[in-house]
């Protein structure tokens, strides 16, 4: 039986661990097709493992198998599980990974990996992403059902994502991301901002910096300047252009974004 099975992590492509988990899913299928969305995760941020998978898995085809592991916990009490919905199963360590997962899809079954009939032989306390999330994956793509895995869990970890608040006059965020090209990914929707601000936006500040825009794209910016842009996530991201944000302006995760409008224009026609 073909199916895919992505993998996201932490390892890096300098060692092998990535490798050791394609070569055990293989093993047990020769048919399936690994497909990887990122290894570059920050070594231990459960938090920007959450937010790339929820960007990338939405475009995958029905039935994709996920296998997500930033997993700082490992060889801990934190329990090791599959998580099935009605576009996907995703598999990984119960350890709020799956937060986003929780937020945007429906949830047909939660169960914790404990049959040893699918995991390796000898299990290390090091590596569970070759041992056990790797073999439970490639068991899944050979259709052996969810429940056969082990025990259901009525409830999986969750992490606390930060929340925008609105405050009078001012909408305030703070950035929960950091990409590659080091823009500041913010935890303030589209649509927050766009009911804020419809009727009249003062200033974007993030700590004691005026953004301009927001812009439609990233072309329409000043060389240097700091500007707000709504990325392919839909948060408000705060750029650079063809430069790094969070480098030339030395700001990163944490980092207070305050959106204000103009006083009174609830009153505007």
């Amino acid at each position: 039986m073909s199916r895919i099975v992505t993998l996201l992590s932490d390892f890096g492509s300098q060692d092998g661990y990535v490798g050791a988990m394609k070569g055990v899913i293989l093993g047990i299928n020769p048919r399936v097709m690994p497909v990887d969305i990122s290894h570059e995760i920050e070594a231990h941020d459960i938090m920007a493992g959450a937010l790339v998978l929820a960007g990338a898995y939405a475009y995958f085809p029905p039935r994709t198998i996920h296998l997500a592991v930033v997993d700082p916990g490992v060889g801990g009490r934190r329990r090791p599980i599959i998580v099935e919905t009605s576009q996907a199963c995703f598999v990984g360590p119960d350890n709020g990974i799956f937060t986003l997962i929780y937020e945007r899809e429906e949830v047909i079954k939660t169960v914790a990996i404990e049959n040893p009939n699918f995991m390796a032989p000898s299990v290390s306390r090091t590596f569970h992403g070759r041992d056990v999330f790797a073999p439970a994956a490639a068991h899944l793509s050979l259709g052996v059902p969810v429940d056969e895995f082990g025990p259901p869990v009525e409830r999986g970890a969750v992490l606390n994502v930060p929340q925008a608040r609105l405050d009078g006059e001012t909408a305030e965020g703070e950035v929960i991301h950091v990409d590659r090209f080091g823009n500041l990914i913010t935890n303030i929707t589209g649509d927050l901002f766009n009911q804020f601000v419809e009727k009249g936006l003062e200033e974007i500040r993030l700590a004691s910096h005026d953004v301009a825009g927001p812009y439609e794209s990233y072309e329409e910016a000043c060389e240097g300047e700091l500007f707000a842009v709504f990325g392919s996530t839909g948060l408000l991201e705060i750029s650079s252009k063809r430069a790094s944000a969070h480098e030339a302006w030395g700001l990163g995760k944490g980092t207070i974004v305050r959106v204000t409008r103009s006083p009174g224009d609830e009153t505007k026609p």
